[in-house]
């Protein structure tokens, strides 16, 4: 297996490229443009040789601007016990999260959806756990129920691809998207029985 450019010779240096290009993507995407690598290299006051030895092409470049931070929990420092105040709270940061970082998370849900593509690295499930820590409490009291396929739902109808539709298509302003989400995450909550 080939030992990737960066980690050979002077890696300070390399690992400062390196970001240089992952913070002109992100720049770029940030102003609603979707780079190419020499776009991104040109951007940084890189020369695009140098750049595709960091990025073979435009999917590898937009997978690695995409958001790195994964805190283990959405949840507050110290959490309620009610399911629907945990909920709340992690709904809320969840899109906050989501707002933050939209346009890395519109590139990677584009990535998703090209016929055949791998699975971007950005999409791998951090909001089901985060939500189903929300949810932990019913566990107790609806031992019988499956509180994982609740967070699933839950998930579904408040992440990415929600608020897509929600601030593309219904034409909800930010706020009206996030008090959606909201209401759609308590309804399913409810719904369960919690």
């Amino acid at each position: 297996m080939p030992v990737p450019y960066e980690s050979t010779g002077r890696t300070q240096q390399k690992s400062r490229t390196r970001q240089a290009l992952v913070d002109a993507t992100r720049e770029l995407l940030a102003r609603g443009l979707t780079p190419q690598v020499e776009e991104a290299a040109e951007h940084a006051g890189v020369s695009r040789t140098t750049a595709y030895r960091y990025f073979a092409n435009q999917r590898a470049l937009l997978v690695a601007a995409h958001p790195q931070l994964a805190p283990e929990s959405l949840l507050p420092d110290d959490p309620p016990d009610d399911p629907r105040e945990r909920l709340d709270a992690v709904i809320r940061a969840f899109t906050r999260y989501n707002f933050e970082w939209e346009p890395q998370l519109r590139a990677s849900l584009r990535l998703s959806l090209e016929p055949g593509a791998p699975r971007p690295a950005l999409r791998q499930g951090r909001a089901i756990a985060w939500i189903a820590e929300a949810l932990a409490p019913l566990r107790a009291t609806h031992p019988d129920r499956d509180v994982n396929q609740l967070a699933v739902a839950i998930r579904s109808a408040t992440g990415i691809e929600t608020l897509v539709w929600l601030l593309d298509v219904a034409g909800q302003s930010r706020d009206e998207a996030t008090e959606t989400v909201l209401g759609t995450a308590r309804a399913l909550l409810a719904a369960f029985g919690g």
